[in-house]
């Protein structure tokens, strides 16, 4: 079964465009296909205009499903991009190709799950946190960024989570260090059965080889 059965080609409408921090949240209206979204789940969106040429269509991470058929994206304005994509207007009409990917496992049993981001790439595990509680799951977070500033909503981290951890390379929040550096002692100490991360590659494979030794499943959302 092709895992993108669902995926369909749209005009999605940007609800809201709006500031958080060093980064943007973008709302777009996706209609009847916010049912087939799953955590974990990514959408493509083309970028820069009709007569743009940057040709190659941009990879997003859903950060989270809302009701009324809208979906909500975290993105970094960085690269020509994100940064076009970030200077839309509210009632844009978004070229975009959702829901693409294999949406995060839930575990069948009430487990203690280990969930990892860095950056804005947190946003994902959110809506996972989520979820995972209504399954009875003990959810631990542990945020990483190199500074206090790109440390996506701990506000809201902390509720969604059970556990919040914070790291930062700078200690300017949370305790000093790379939110890997730590991985090991979290795993001993609250007994986790399964990790989720999001985030830079390096970090993710960090987190394959610690998940490796430790002989637990691990899951990585990649766009």
């Amino acid at each position: 079964m092709p895992i993108n059965k669902h995926a369909a080609h749209i005009q999605a409408i940007l609800v809201s465009n709006r500031r958080i921090g060093v980064y943007h949240q973008l709302v777009l209206e996706i209609g009847d296909l916010v049912k087939y979204v799953k955590p974990g789940n990514f959408i493509a969106i083309s970028v820069g205009g009709e007569n743009s040429k940057m040709v190659l269509r941009r990879a997003f991470a859903i950060s989270r499903i809302n009701d009324r058929g809208t979906i909500e994206l975290i993105i970094s304005p960085q690269g020509a991009g994100s940064k076009w994509l970030c200077s839309q207007l509210d009632g844009a009409a978004i070229d975009v190709i959702t829901p693409l990917g294999t949406g995060f496992g839930i575990p069948t049993e009430p487990v203690t799950a280990l969930l990892v981001g860095g950056g804005y790439g947190s946003a994902p595990l959110f809506g996972l946190a989520e979820v995972l509680k209504s399954r009875g799951c003990r959810v631990v977070m542990a945020l990483g960024a190199s500074t206090a500033a790109k440390i996506y909503a701990p506000l809201e981290g902390k509720r969604a989570a059970t556990l919040l951890k914070i790291f930062t390379e700078d200690g300017s929040a949370g305790e000093q260090g790379r939110v890997t550096d730590s991985i090991h002692e979290l795993i001993s100490e609250y007994d986790v059965r399964v990790i989720y991360s999001c985030g830079p590659m390096p970090m993710l494979e960090a987190l394959s080889e610690i998940a490796v030794q430790s002989d637990i499943a691990h899951q990585c959302a990649v766009e």
